[in-house]
């Protein structure tokens, strides 16, 4: 199975190295020296990274065959995509690669169906579930542990405590304006 573990941003000096966008939570493991990935558009690959740093916060690559800036920047926007195998799973206890995820049904706590996880989208911030509804519309849950209570892979589900507004039009809104005011009604 293909998982998109990066994507290549702007080129990075005059020796070839260019920014990556991480979207593995295992970089050390997929994107070390020597690691060789497919790539989105395929015909830029299959690219060898020849090594990798970290400068100011940002993972920096550096690819066999590439040595100038030019090169560099020929690649910008390309997905680098590790092949792995379908049975292995994260390290940790609770994460998940999106393979796992996707096709997941979605519930609240009290058992509502919301509907059906069509894709992750990965935000610098945190990651969202892309959720399609029995209607046919999206709603986007955010995958926090206080809104995504639990992932149950043998059930194929993932239950959801959504605060008000988030599946549906029910928003409470609360500010210390609406307070005064109703405080001043009442006098």
């Amino acid at each position: 199975m293909q998982l998109v573990v990066a994507r290549i941003g702007r080129a990075h000096g005059i020796k070839g190295e260019v920014t990556v966008e991480v979207r593995t939570d295992e970089p050390e493991l997929r994107l070390g020296p020597g690691a060789v990935l497919a790539t989105d558009p395929a015909s830029v690959g299959p690219l060898t990274i020849a090594s990798g740093r970290v400068h100011s916060g940002r993972l920096l690559l550096r690819f066999e065959g590439v040595h100038d800036r030019t090169g560099a920047e020929a690649l910008r926007n390309t997905l680098l995509i590790a092949d792995v195998d379908p049975e292995e799973l994260p390290e940790g206890e609770d994460e998940y690669y999106d393979h796992q995820l996707i096709d997941l049904d979605v519930v609240t706590k009290d058992g509502e169906e919301v509907g059906r996880i069509t894709e992750i989208s990965h935000l610098p911030t945190q990651d969202l579930f892309v959720v399609e509804r029995p209607d046919g519309t999206e709603v986007y849950v955010p995958f926090v542990e206080e809104i995504v209570t639990e992932i149950d892979l043998e059930e194929q589900r993932a239950v959801i405590d959504p605060p008000p507004g988030l599946i549906d039009d029910r928003a409470e809104v609360a500010s210390a304006r609406d307070a005064e005011e109703s405080g001043d009604a009442a006098r």
